[in-house]
């Protein structure tokens, strides 16, 4: 008879070598990297209080057939403390012997003690087992956004996911960016096209700053939202620490915004690979500031060489963003889940601080090297 029970030390094998078929979509066993990178994530990272546990599916045959990745995000509601259980992988193998592994599964994981339940990467298989069990999918959450700052090395870019050689093109595609930007003003707008020297964003200033300033900054940049994260001691320097461990995706790069008047207004981290595509792990700003912020970080990029910026929405954020010519994409969806309807209403009404850091976007298991 099949259970679903927590993770244990000898699962880690078979559940890294689903990990590396299903979702890596790679042949042959799992890399020993994998699967100590896993046990340190889901087994040996503090549980910060919560007692929550990853879960398996194991089926008839006594095999591990099932995956639910689960770490935990201290929360707070009006002054209510919350836990948020985040689903980081969800996986189901041999699918047609058991249609049924999958509901199992995400059920023992949406009955635990948890608050709240979500995941930021569903896709639409997933997406149906979470409405099936009275989760809701939060569409302003649920998009990526994508600007383009260097036309030519960008799609070199894109290509270069699929086929290696491409980056062989490089020194062409910097010529072309160089011939076409130079035609554009510096405070010119265009779906293409990015000035390095560009300056749209005023008397607004930039410092890069550390991991630890940027961890200081989070929660006056987060004090609008009703729900949002309460990390605990220690938890920030944890995430921040294995975000920045993933060489493909380049430097971690951590920036302040000043206004005019010298006061922190925003800050934003972002993967800097030149002629890269930047993937920003997080946009803060307070109320009424996000279009200088935004601007700032497309302007920090361009300095940095980076062909582009791709990231996750969120609706704080999504007023300025629709009139700065970035592009959306439906990638992956936002799904929650509580038995509580009131934190259910902030969660539809886009109260609460998701997605980025307060999600799975930093887990070395989305870009990491394991060889």
């Amino acid at each position: 008879m099949s259970v679903v029970r927590a993770l244990d030390q000898a699962d880690l094998a078979a559940v890294a070598g689903m990990f590396q078929r299903m979702l890596r979509k790679k042949r042959g066993p799992a890399p020993a990297s994998l699967v100590d990178y896993m046990r340190r994530f889901y087994l040996d990272a503090p549980d910060w209080g919560s007692r929550l546990r990853s879960l398996v599916h194991v089926n008839d045959a006594g095999q591990v057939s099932g995956f639910v990745g689960v770490h935990a995000l201290p929360m707070k509601f009006n002054g209510r403390q919350l836990y948020a259980a985040i689903c980081s992988s969800l996986m189901v193998e041999d699918h047609e012997t058991d249609p049924m592994a999958g509901a199992r599964l995400l059920k023992a994981f949406l009955d635990g003690p948890q608050d709240i339940s979500f995941s930021e990467t569903a896709n639409d298989t997933s997406v149906k087992l979470w409405t099936r069990l009275r989760g809701v999918v939060l569409p302003q959450y649920s998009l990526d956004w994508v600007r383009v700052m260097r036309p030519a090395t960008f799609m070199l870019s894109l290509f270069a996911n699929h086929m290696k050689l491409a980056w062989m093109f490089n020194p062409l595609a910097r010529i072309v960016d160089r011939l076409y930007l130079r035609k554009m003003k510096g405070s010119q707008r265009r779906w293409t096209g990015v000035v390095a020297n560009a300056s749209s964003r005023g008397a607004f200033r930039t410092s890069e700053i550390d991991s630890g300033s940027f961890a200081g900054l989070l929660e006056p940049l987060c004090a609008q939202f009703p729900l949002r994260p309460q990390w605990a001691e220690g938890q920030l320097n944890h995430i921040l620490g294995d975000a920045a461990q993933k060489p493909d995706f380049g430097e971690l790069v951590y920036v302040s915004v000043a206004s005019p008047n010298g006061a922190n207004v925003g800050a934003f981290a972002y993967y800097a690979r030149p002629d890269g595509i930047g993937r920003v792990l997080q946009v803060l700003a307070l109320p009424g500031q996000a279009g200088p912020v935004i601007d700032c970080l497309v302007e920090h990029a361009a300095r940095r060489g980076v062909s582009g910026l791709r990231g996750r929405v969120q609706p704080a954020l999504l007023d300025a963003m629709l009139v700065r010519r970035i592009a959306f994409i439906p990638v992956a969806s936002t799904v929650v889940h509580s038995r509580d309807p009131e934190l259910l209403d902030a969660m539809k009404n886009a109260q609460v601080f998701l997605n980025g850091l307060a999600g799975e976007q930093w887990s070395q298991l989305i870009g990491g090297r394991f060889t």
